[in-house]
């Protein structure tokens, strides 16, 4: 029975719901549209130049490796983009073009040990050859270059740059990088995979999560192939397994997990774990494996920094080509405060409505976007919000910001905030003043005037308090 467009695509879909997140999913492919079945070339449409962009750049590989599973290894992807007539009549144009597909990074064939008539078996292929090439399993997009480094991971990035460096040969092994959800654990980890590549071409780099670790455990001690499969990762140079703490769920894993271990770093090649948790406060995981864990460099990713969340922002719009008003991405950066995750979700769905409904990217487009991130996209701001953001700012104490002192950095923070609190909030100048160690409304008024007038005179001051006021107006939205 011969296939239709229709069917195949739905059946893609139905593999591809299952790997992508489900934002991601809604996003980017429910809105394609099988168009035509030649043979075993299938056509797409996508709304916009964007989303082929897009596509081609994040999910090539996904959409390849599916629509190969439904039509074969001769199937090819097209696109049927629609394009912007620019007549009055808002008729829409087509143009057609073939998916291309990125460079990535492969292993060299691999010589495994042979016994007569029973070859090690490889758990990535189908076994039965001498030499096998095995795919590292690395995206070619998580790389150093597209890893913004802060303070909030600057160790653990520059500790994966001296290991892609000399892999092998560093105090650094293993290096073991840990930290929260959706902090770019897995992008470090990778990104060292691709720079040994790119630097070392000849070294067999592998990267595996521990679940499907476990599952290729499982799978060989039913066949009786234990052996064949901790002989198989022996013979990696570079072995990065993701989320070790999932090991504390498989004993017997873990034993084949300590051999594998031990060989490699005995033999001076690399291991590069991540984890949610430092190797201290791992439970269920073996003490000798711990103990190994610790022999080398623990590096944690913790939540970036407002500015750092900007930065990271830039850094994707300007790899993909975008541009967006600077207050777009200060409220993004403000409001999407979690993890790097989330935040190129937002920056995703945002572009994504915006090419879909051909509608400029601004700050509402931005509020109504984020609704689906942050559980408010709009409250009221105290008093107390607004002294707080003026002693973080001025690192200055809350104490001090009440006491009667006539230091000229406690006064003018002081002021500031009262100007702040009189500009944003609907409090009285009684109220103001009560929130400020009892001071009464004269003292408000004098604040907010001399506020004013060291603005039209000093710049830096003038500098300090717009950012203030645009740091209160963010977090106003």
């Amino acid at each position: 029975m011969t296939k239709s467009a229709d069917q195949v695509w739905k059946n893609c879909l139905a593999i591809i719901k299952d790997i992508v997140e489900w934002q991601h999913f809604k996003t980017w492919f429910e809105p394609i549209q099988p168009v035509e079945l030649k043979g075993k070339i299938l056509t797409i449409q996508v709304p916009s130049q964007f989303f082929f962009e897009y596509l081609e750049e994040h999910y090539v590989t996904l959409l390849a490796k599916t629509l190969k599973r439904e039509l074969g290894k001769e199937a090819n992807l097209e696109y049927r983009i629609m394009m912007d007539s620019g007549n009055k009549n808002n008729q829409p144009i087509t143009m057609d073009v073939p998916g291309h597909g990125y460079k990535t990074y492969t292993n060299n064939e691999m010589d495994f040990p042979l016994v007569i008539n029973n070859p090690v078996k490889n758990p990535f292929v189908i076994p039965g050859l001498k030499k096998v090439q095995i795919d590292p399993q690395l995206n070619p997009n998580y790389t150093f270059d597209s890893f913004v480094e802060g303070d909030c991971n600057r160790v653990a990035r520059r500790a994966g740059k001296t290991v892609a460096d000399k892999p092998g040969a560093t105090s650094f092994n293993p290096l073991v990088i840990y930290g929260g959800v959706g902090l770019g654990k897995t992008h470090l980890a990778q990104a060292v995979g691709n720079e040994v590549k790119r630097q070392h071409p000849h070294k067999v780099v592998l990267y595996v999560s521990s679940e499907k670790f476990i599952n290729q455990f499982v799978d060989h001690s039913r066949n009786n192939a234990i052996n064949d499969f901790i002989h198989f990762y022996q013979l990696i140079d570079v072995l990065i397994i993701d989320d070790v703490q999932f090991f504390n769920r498989a004993e017997k894993s873990q034993d084949a997990f300590f051999a594998i271990f031990n060989h490699l770093h005995q033999s001076g090649k690399q291991l590069i774990l991540t984890s949610d948790k430092p190797p201290k406060d791992l439970e269920g995981v073996q003490e000798r494996l711990l103990s190994r864990f610790r022999w080398g460099l623990s590096a944690d990713l913790q939540v970036p920094d407002y500015d750092t969340r900007i930065e990271i922002l830039e850094k994707k719009m300007k790899n993909d080509g975008l541009d967006m008003h600077k207050d777009v991405v200060k409220y993004i950066a403000y409001n999407i405060s979690t993890n790097v995750r989330e935040l190129e979700g937002a920056l995703i769905s945002l572009l994504a409505q915006s090419s879909l409904n051909k509608k400029e990217i601004d700050l509402d487009l931005a509020k109504k976007v984020l609704k689906n991130f942050v559980k408010t996209s709009s409250k009221e701001i105290t008093i107390d919000a607004i002294q707080k953001m003026v002693c973080e700012y001025f690192d200055v104490s809350y104490d001090k910001l009440l006491q009667k002192t006539r230091k000229r950095e406690i006064v003018q923070a002081r002021q500031i905030t009262m100007y702040l609190a009189k500009t944003f909030t609907k409090n009285s100048l009684k109220t103001i003043g009560e929130h400020f160690g009892g001071r009464d409304h004269t003292t408000v008024i004098h604040s907010c005037q001399t506020v004013k007038d060291l603005m039209d005179t000093d710049s830096l001051f003038k500098e300090s308090v717009m950012e203030l006021q645009q740091k209160v107006q963010l977090a106003a939205m």
